[in-house]
């Protein structure tokens, strides 16, 4: 999709977000995070304290509250910033334009200039209505192109310049609100009502990311407000023990409320409540960035914790455009014979592997294309009951070509026999991983073509990749299995379904399900959409039909089937970086224990000072250091959440490890330092 991309601390984002930080500090904006409404009542509770009796120590202290507030407000309104200027670069999409409304019901027997097509502003049509676009004109909302075939400027949702192929009937009829014809003309049947296109729910979806709390999240929340009232717990109990201590020992002062408010904060996992909510926006955006459309939340964390990968061969493993590289002649016939008979029944013939028999034969033969009129000839399409396709020659000559199985049915009707040679031969090119056709001439069979499909550069480590992190990688082809077995071996996929149906792809989904995994899959045609919607995450190609995109939670914008392995790692990204921030956020209370209550309670038990190991200038300064860093940290963590933290394709045991080591021993460490250099700062400035 056409957008500016925009740095992480771009002036256009971070000046907005400074003035919706303020903005959030509404009561009913901060309810919804319970660990920062604590903060923001201990913040209100301080600067009352401050204003009852004035005192520089006081009103340090709630000045760094307020902060610790309005960074965490910034966090997310950082967040939301990105995927507003998304959202406004989807709105540019939006501009109003005019339809050629059908006055009647379409009759597809009657020729479209015989119809009568109204002017209609494109915000008045409902779904059903069907009309007409020409060369020039603009898509005025989704649809599927019931009629005629055109060049479709697809730019503005997609950001790629080719224009693609848009027709009735197949997986590419369906088109977008707001992209434009080129050349020829469509008859396109809308399928939405105004204000729910595919550009209105883009839009809402990156508007209300940040409202809809994903589970995980839910139960990361539930952990922190857990902990939260833990350690709200024991503060409330150390005001009456301090008042107990400072009675029995008759020496100190008892702790004071602030500094109590001050070691509540510091205490509860301030860090990542914070960052909670810009991390979870943070991770759709994400998703767009990699022109993805997720239409919740859910669907990208989801994506995250899959267990099973459902890709299918052709366009994804392999490059999806099938070659023919040799004849293989039967039993007395000659393979000029059978490349003379494989061209004719492809002359008529328009797709990759047809034109590419017909390329061979010319190659290896010196056979040049003949004029099917020329030859009365009578061209008979592919079909998929017959799964065979030719041409009928005066003679009469009845060249078919096809699968195996559909040219033995055929040949057998006419009287004749399939040679074993021949099924050997078959047999011999789906071991290679080829796609064998057969070629007959009535009801002799005149041998095989080998059509061969290249894996993909690289595909093999991606699933090895995959296979570290656990993930298990399923082939889904239409092939046979000799075939579907050596493509899979090739790839290095873990398993393989052949021979696919609709049906087999709901079973096998249905099946993991049952044993408790997460599946994902990609589609783009109506035959995917029962498997799309029985998927947990279900990516549907923006170039496929209304039915998968609407069966389907997420959409791809660039309409490749690849885009899964990248939209698994970017889930995992998003969880990834939710886990290293917990971490963190626990792990650096450690330092806090050691700067806080030393301070708060050395008056009445002077042995407390040895835990000051890192000589603090003094007791003030000591608390005042810690809140200071409570508060900076945050910011210093915002790019972090934003970008996610460095994807690698590891296991969950290595993975925790890792998570350990840089976030959790990290977390322990940068504390002290930090908390050591603000205390040289204040006391350098004359602060303490």
């Amino acid at each position: 999709m056409t957008r500016k991309t925009l740095t992480l601390f771009d002036p256009a984002l971070v000046r907005p977000a400074l003035l919706e930080a303020f903005k959030k500090l509404d009561p009913r904006v901060q309810w919804r995070n319970p660990v920062m409404f604590v903060v923001y009542v201990g913040s209100a509770f301080t600067t009352a304290l401050a204003a009852i009796k004035p005192e520089g120590f006081t009103a340090a202290v709630a000045l760094w509250l307020w902060f610790t507030v309005l960074f965490a407000n910034f966090a997310e309104a950082m967040a939301e910033g990105r995927s507003k200027a998304q959202a406004a670069s989807l709105r540019g999409l939006k501009k109003q334009t005019w339809a050629k409304k059908l006055d009647g019901q379409f009759d597809r027997t009657t020729p479209r200039t015989e119809m009568t097509w109204l002017p209609l502003e494109a915000a008045h049509l409902r779904k059903g209505d069907v009309v007409l676009v020409e060369a020039g004109d603009t898509i005025p909302a989704d649809g599927e192109v019931i009629d005629g075939v055109a060049s479709v400027d697809e730019s503005a949702i997609t950001g790629e310049s080719a224009p693609v192929i848009r027709e009735s009937g197949g997986d590419f009829s369906a088109v977008t609100g707001g992209t434009r014809v080129l050349s020829d003309w469509i008859v396109v049947r809308v399928a939405v009502n105004p204000g729910e296109t595919f550009v209105d729910r883009m839009i809402a979806m990156v508007e209300n990311a940040k409202r809809h709390k994903t589970p995980n999240e839910i139960a990361l929340t539930i952990l922190l407000v857990a902990l939260t009232i833990v350690f709200l717990g024991v503060v409330v109990t150390l005001l009456p023990f301090s008042l107990f201590s400072v009675q029995a020992s008759g020496a100190g002062e008892p702790v004071s409320l602030v500094v109590l408010v001050a070691l509540l904060v510091c205490l509860i996992p301030t860090t990542i409540a914070g960052l909670l909510s810009a991390i979870g926006v943070a991770g759709m955006s994400r998703m767009m960035q990699a022109n993805v459309i997720a239409t919740s939340g859910r669907a990208v964390e989801a994506a995250g914790d899959v267990d099973v990968l459902l890709l299918d061969k052709t366009g994804t493993i392999t490059l999806g455009n099938r070659q023919a590289s040799q004849f293989v002649s039967a039993p007395g016939v000659t393979d000029a014979a059978l490349a003379d008979a494989a061209q004719l029944a492809s002359l008529a013939d328009e797709t990759p592997e047809g034109r590419s028999i017909v390329v061979l034969a010319k190659q290896k033969f010196n056979l040049r294309e003949r004029d099917l009129s020329s030859l009365q000839a009578v061209f008979v399409p592919f079909t998929a009951q017959t799964r065979m396709s030719g041409v009928d020659l005066p003679g009469p000559r009845l060249l078919r070509k096809g699968a195996a199985d559909a040219i033995r049915k055929h040949v057998e009707a006419l009287g004749g026999r399939f040679p074993t040679a021949v099924q050997t031969a078959v047999d011999d090119v789906s071991r290679r991983g080829s796609t064998p056709l057969v070629v007959a001439d009535g009801a002799h069979v005149l041998g095989v073509v080998e059509l061969k499909d290249v894996v993909k550069g690289g595909i093999k480590e991606r699933f090895a990749e995959l296979r570290r992190m656990g993930i298990k990688t399923v082939m889904v082809t239409g092939d046979n299995r000799l075939t579907a077995a050596a493509i899979a071996a090739e790839a290095g996929v873990d398993d393989f379904l052949a021979e696919a149906t609709p049906e087999a792809k709901l079973q096998l989904i249905r099946s993991y399900q049952a044993n408790g995994q997460l599946v994902a899959m990609t589609g783009d045609g109506t035959n995917d959409a029962p498997a799309l919607a029985q998927a947990d995450v279900a990516v549907a190609m923006n170039t496929g039909t209304q039915a998968a995109k609407e069966a389907g939670n997420m959409v791809d914008l660039d309409s490749n089937p690849t885009k899964l392995i990248e939209i698994v790692e970017t889930g995992k990204q998003m969880l990834m970086t939710r886990g290293s921030l917990t971490t963190f956020s626990i792990a650096n209370d450690i330092a806090k224990y050691f700067a806080i209550i030393p301070a708060a309670f050395v008056t009445t038990y002077p042995q407390l000072s040895a835990l000051n190991f890192m000589h603090l200038a003094s007791p003030s300064s000591a608390i005042l250091s810690a809140v200071v860093f409570n508060a900076l940290i945050i910011i210093f963590l915002i790019p972090l959440a934003l970008k996610g933290v460095a994807y690698r394709a590891v296991g969950a045991a290595a993975l925790l490890r890792r998570n350990l080591a840089i976030y959790g021993l990290g977390g322990m460490v940068v504390p002290f330092i930090g908390i050591k250099l603000i205390d040289m700062v204040l006391a350098a400035a004359g602060l303490t």
